[in-house]
């Protein structure tokens, strides 16, 4: 059986380097900052209020691809957070984790915009926040999203994804 791979989805603002954070430390499981692997040319952009296209998209989704497949090949499991706003973005990532779960967050546009006005640090402005949620194709049945409203809080989150999981 392949090392679990989760990865925890969703727009700008939803908590997914968070959630992610706890899930990887819950189940004992490596955590990828999937932000942390997008190019310089990237960043910029975004930090710029410039949002990226898909062909922007393609190499950083091509390295978080190979990096699930580098863990898959160790036998080790991994939580990625990800955007993964389109399915086609969560298919490139599939290629290298063929099981992958998804974990997608999602919340209003109020509490999302409320959420960036308040964080520091981060290079993602709340401008974009439109850009993404045009963006986002919500995951399908067939994904088999494990779905959950972000005014939960990230600990009741992460809780029902453990009990999920040990029932599996």
């Amino acid at each position: 059986m392949a090392a679990p791979a989760f990865v925890v989805m969703g727009v700008s603002g939803c908590g997914k380097s968070t959630v992610g954070q706890k899930l990887a430390q819950a189940l004992h499981l490596q955590y990828l900052e999937g932000d942390e692997f997008h190019p310089p040319e990237n960043v910029a952009r975004m930090a710029a209020a410039v949002a990226l296209t898909d062909e922007d998209r393609q190499g950083w989704l091509l390295r978080l691809s190979e990096r699930l497949a580098q863990a898959q090949a160790a036998g080790e499991g991994v939580v990625l957070s990800c955007s993964a706003l389109k399915r086609a973005y969560r298919e490139v990532l599939r290629r290298g984790a063929p099981g992958l779960r998804l974990v997608h967050l999602q919340g209003s546009r109020e509490l999302l915009t409320a959420r960036m006005a308040v964080r520091r640090g981060h290079y993602m402005p709340a401008s974009l926040l439109d850009s993404q949620l045009a963006t986002l194709q919500t995951p399908g049945d067939d994904e088999s999203p494990l779905t959950f409203d972000v005014a939960l809080s990230p600990e009741a989150i992460v809780a029902a994804i453990v009990s999920r999981e040990s029932h599996a």
